[in-house]
């Protein structure tokens, strides 16, 4: 076996996935302190900002498309040793990444005003998110073409490269918004749009230091040309993998707006305690996230080498471990309960609230990992309907409709949508375990390999 091919398939999983995590740890805090400091300015323009996220981050689901078939499919290509195979997957991930973010660009700038005109509000609130819309949303594609480079970079092993892209373009993110909002070293107070014009230059740095990286560490100059030369077969590929899973990401997205929906009728304490508990959540699954990542990358070597046990016992290896580190993730949080909640709140029916459903969260956590590890696995493996299927089944079938039954008809109030969304975990998970144990490799006879 060639030596590049060795390189590629005997990288750790820890060595590709800590860096992942930190990645994974900046975008959540981030988010959080962007919000803090836009709610410091002005609680309009917090919210204006907010919804305006809300619809952009729709779109740049589109964008991981291309981004999540380029991270299987170049892993297949460098694990089965087809190194020109995987150089042009990368060209193609970017000239098709280039079009989608030109395409959304052009259409956020055309009719940015009526999509969030549909989020029903107004006032200030309309003025300072429009100008997000506009500025942040003509720059989608900038955002389109890193995810695509990051992807390119991560598929071949190279996480702590775009962790420390992603470091230094939160702090010129973050040192942009201090500039914008506190008017510091006596410059001029821009507020939403110098907010706006910072995440803007924070792009341009990330795809002008992931082309860097691109060249320098993979030797691959990808250049304008490329965007015309796209292969039909190429593309079809990327899109075969990424678009259920996309999919899947949306149904998911349109399932959590009806449950708060459910939640609203409960009562504000109930929504409030909500928002709260999905942000000390994170921290449970932060590590699943990340390991489960790594073991994708690695699985679709595996798969690529037609070394199909180990991929089997990768998953399962990933499996026990994020599992176990779940749980008593959140056994620490649900012991320290109060405490942590008292962070967010003061107010004692929210904390009532929220106490009984971080102990929910403590047996529900380790299905969600079982869920997540298994499914991103199945991914890799090219069984990419399977995870699609069950997941709008069960999200549709289990999650949304037990927690109307549990939450709203029977009165459980939030613990009860937390319970039928465990219920919606662990169904995934056990149906991932159940698949991933008949060797799905297998059953498809041939993964997107080609000789």
């Amino acid at each position: 076996m060639d030596t590049n091919t060795n390189k590629y398939q005997e990288q750790t999983l820890f060595n590709i996935s800590w860096p992942l995590f930190i990645e994974l740890a900046l975008h959540m805090g981030m988010g959080i302190i962007a919000t803090l400091m836009l709610s410091h300015y002005s609680d309009d323009a917090a919210a204006g900002v907010g919804v305006a996220n809300q619809l952009l981050n729709m779109f740049i689901l589109i964008f991981n498309v291309t981004s999540v078939g380029a991270t299987i499919l170049i892993g297949q290509k460098l694990g089965a040793g087809q190194f020109k195979h995987a150089r042009q997957l990368a060209r193609s991930a970017f000239g098709l990444n280039f079009w989608f973010g030109v395409g959304i660009a052009l259409f956020i700038a055309l009719f940015g005003k009526y999509l969030l005109g549909m989020f029903d509000i107004h006032g200030d609130v309309f003025r300072y998110g429009l100008t997000y819309v506009h500025i942040c949303g003509i720059s989608l594609f900038l955002e389109s073409i890193a995810l695509a480079l990051s992807a390119v970079l991560r598929s071949h092993g190279y996480t702590k490269e775009s962790m420390v892209v992603t470091i230094i373009m939160d702090i010129i993110s973050v040192g942009g918004n201090v500039i914008a909002i506190s008017g510091i070293f006596g410059l001029p107070i821009t507020g939403v749009t110098g907010v706006s014009w910072a995440m803007v230059v924070a792009r341009v740095f990330s795809v002008s230091a992931l082309l860097l990286l691109v060249y320098h560490r993979l030797s691959l100059k990808l250049k304008i040309s490329d965007i015309f030369k796209l292969k039909r077969d190429d593309i079809r590929g990327l899109l075969s993998i990424g678009i259920p899973s996309a999919g899947e990401n949306l149904s998911y997205q349109f399932s959590q707006l009806i449950i708060t929906g459910f939640i609203a009728t409960i009562g504000v304490s109930a929504l409030a305690a909500r928002v709260y508990i999905l942000n000390i959540n994170m921290i449970c699954y932060l590590f699943t996230l990340a390991i489960a990542q790594g073991t994708q990358l690695l699985v679709a070597r595996y798969i690529g080498g037609k070394q199909y046990d180990r991929a089997l016992h990768r998953g399962i290896r990933t499996l026990k471990i994020s599992m176990c580190a779940s749980f008593i993730t959140s056994l620490i949080i649900a012991l320290v309960g109060s405490p942590i909640l008292k962070i967010f709140t003061n107010d004692p029916s929210i904390i009532a609230i929220g106490l009984p459903v971080l102990w929910a969260i403590v047996f529900i956590e380790p299905g969600r990992a079982m869920n997540i590890v298994l499914m991103s696995s199945l991914k890799s493996a090219g069984d990419v309907r399977f995870p699609v299927i069950i997941g709008i089944i069960s999200m549709w079938g289990v999650a949304v409709s037990l927690s109307y039954l549990l939450g709203v008809h029977f009165e459980l109030g939030l613990l009860g949508v937390w319970i039928a969304q465990g219920a919606d975990e662990w169904l995934r998970g056990c149906f991932a375990l159940k698949r991933w144990t008949t060797k799905p490799w297998e059953r498809l006879g041939k993964v997107r390999i080609s000789a």
